[in-house]
């Protein structure tokens, strides 16, 4: 008999640490979760972004007559764009306003691409085609995109 009470104190005993343990694990468990918050970071863009209307009366030609130029005057753009950032220049479709094109790009025989110097962009013109050398104007006015990204030059 006093074994069988020994033995009832130990269960009851074990049972009793077990719920203490269990109880612990769940307070630790709960806080854990509680303790965890949400947090949604939104990095501004640093990008620049300008939009410009082209003219179709604002390309010129060439002396040599195989360039038609346009400028863009930009005044962003200055050393540390040329020597660190990135220019990204886009237009409209010459044949469809409501689509855009990344210079440098060919559409029919004409091949588009730009340059960039302080405070401004020259896009170009050129027949891409050896038998008619001389390029095809846009019908109408464009829109060009210009975009600066920033960059950290890294020796």
């Amino acid at each position: 008999m006093a074994a069988d009470l020994l033995y009832c104190f130990q269960k009851h005993t074990n049972h009793t640490q077990m719920k203490k343990l269990l109880l612990l694990i769940l307070c630790t468990t709960t806080l854990g979760l509680v303790s965890c918050k949400k947090e949604t970071i939104i990095q501004e863009s640093t990008n620049r972004t300008f939009e410009y209307n082209i003219a179709r009366g604002s390309w010129t030609l060439s002396a040599d007559r195989l360039t038609y130029s346009t400028i863009l005057n930009i005044p962003e753009v200055d050393n540390i764009t040329l020597d660190d950032e990135a220019v990204l220049v886009y237009i409209t479709n010459p044949g469809d306003n409501n689509r855009q094109k990344q210079l440098p790009f060919v559409y029919d025989i004409d091949a588009y691409s730009f340059e960039i110097s302080n405070g401004r962009i020259r896009i170009d013109l050129q027949s891409s085609d050896a038998q008619a050398t001389q390029p095809i104007l846009p019908d109408g006015d464009i829109k060009a995109k210009v975009i600066i990204i920033p960059s950290t030059f890294v020796n």
